[in-house]
């Protein structure tokens, strides 16, 4: 299972993942965190199916153009 918390070090404290959970997911906010941190809501072991890995990936960079489209209005 891949240690999510590892891989977005860089980035944990930038994103507001609740709002990606609801806007991306149309879930909760916690159901993103539950996922992130491999247990669903009821602490069973889970992981994101191959499809939430792509729309978390594409959620990603439609952040990142957004951050970059209002650094270049600067």
């Amino acid at each position: 299972m891949k240690k999510y918390y590892e891989i977005f070090d860089e980035i944990l404290m930038f994103v507001k993942w609740g709002k990606i959970s609801t806007d991306y997911f149309g879930f909760s906010p916690s159901w993103l965190y539950q996922r992130l941190k491999g247990y669903d809501g009821n602490g069973k072991p889970c992981e994101l199916t191959e499809a939430q890995k792509e729309t978390l990936r594409n959620a990603l960079h439609d952040i990142a153009d957004r951050i970059h489209s209002a650094a270049d209005k600067i």
